[in-house]
């Protein structure tokens, strides 16, 4: 019997880091995101995709509410998608947590994930 390495199509991925995880983060840490969203369907999406990821999710269902917990939470990043949110912008920006605003052009998953990596790379590097 052949080992199963030889039955792959490609290189053996199991070890490598997928999802919100990277090579130089510690062990058991997943970067929190902060979701604020005012669609209760889009929120809970998200919040599958990410937690599936290996993301810790915290969603709100209000700008007002995410603003009201922002400093006793302090996300990695925070995700929002909403009508106006210049109030969390301006919340999160004395802290330094990188934001990423949910536009219609993002409506493909794939974008808003790679979006939030970028913002949590983006974060690590300038401190």
């Amino acid at each position: 019997m052949a080992p199963i390495d030889e039955h792959r199509r490609h290189p053996d991925r199991r070890k490598q880091p997928r999802g919100g995880r990277r090579p130089d983060d510690r062990p058991g840490f997943a970067p929190l995101v902060l979701v604020a969203d005012e669609e209760s369907q889009s929120l809970e999406m998200c919040e599958a995709i990410l937690a599936k990821l290996h993301f810790a999710v915290a969603p709100v269902n209000s700008v007002e509410k995410a603003v009201a917990i922002i400093e006793t939470l302090r996300p990695d990043v925070i995700v929002a998608h909403a009508k106006d949110v210049m109030p969390l912008q301006r919340a999160a920006w004395p802290s330094g947590v990188p934001f990423v605003t949910v536009t219609p052009e993002m409506r493909d998953p794939n974008a808003v994930v790679e979006a939030i990596r970028n913002a949590i790379r983006t974060a690590r590097v300038a401190s």
